[in-house]
């Protein structure tokens, strides 16, 4: 019953470094300070947004409950909103990379990790709206929040990934920060994933862009 909706987030719906650390010259320590200034705290946001992934991956059973997929769900979407948020907050924080065009990419990439904070907030309350009661509507509703996951995953992350690259890409890529995470072993993301973790995330951290949740790994 959530097996669309894992495959639309395992597809891409969440954004996630997938820079494995290319090399590319040092000529500039300023970029790789601004690097580590931002990927220091994105690898929290990063984490809940893998174990919250995971969450959903684990309710794919065809026996699972309507609302035992709805609470898992509602709380990932939840977490993954916060973490966005977060991750918006600290590129906003560190200011535009020293670079050209680098005032304009971090202002974009700061709206577009803002938009998918928001995007996800709306799944969730799409997700609580959903009637548990009848199987057959549960599962049509889960389709459409599948649907609208995928165009999530696959628009408005061009700043995203113009940030990713170049100078700035390969510095962010040498910051263990902003390695993908995997998720932790049992993900619970179901109740404390997204309440719990996600008041601390948006706290302090709010990773960058760097932090594309669905790459395709």
């Amino acid at each position: 019953m959530n097996k669309k909706l894992a495959a639309a987030l395992s597809g891409g719906a969440v954004l996630v470094l997938t820079l494995s650390g290319c090399g590319g010259d040092d000529k500039s320590d300023k970029v790789n300070d601004w690097a580590k200034t931002v990927c220091d705290q994105v690898q929290p946001q990063l984490q809940k947004i893998a174990n919250a992934n995971a969450a959903i991956q684990q309710q794919t059973a065809d026996n699972s409950k309507p609302a035992d997929v709805q609470k898992t769900d509602s709380a990932a979407f939840q977490q993954i909103s916060q973490a966005y948020k977060a991750l918006g907050s600290a590129v906003e924080s560190a200011g535009p990379p020293p670079v050209d065009n680098g005032e304009t990419t971090h202002k974009e990439a700061v709206k577009e990790l803002n938009s998918s904070s928001a995007a996800y907030a709306n799944l969730q309350k799409r997700v609580d709206a959903l009637d548990t009661k009848d199987q057959a509507k549960f599962a049509d509703g889960l389709k459409g929040i599948a649907d609208e996951l995928n165009k999530i995953s696959t628009g408005g992350d061009k700043a995203l990934k113009r940030l990713q690259s170049g100078e700035v890409g390969n510095a962010m890529a040498k910051q263990k920060g902003c390695q993908k995470p995997s998720a932790s072993a049992p993900p619970k993301a179901d109740a404390p994933g997204s309440d719990t973790t996600g008041s601390d995330t948006t706290g302090s951290d709010s990773p960058s862009p760097t932090a594309t949740s669905g790459d395709k790994s």
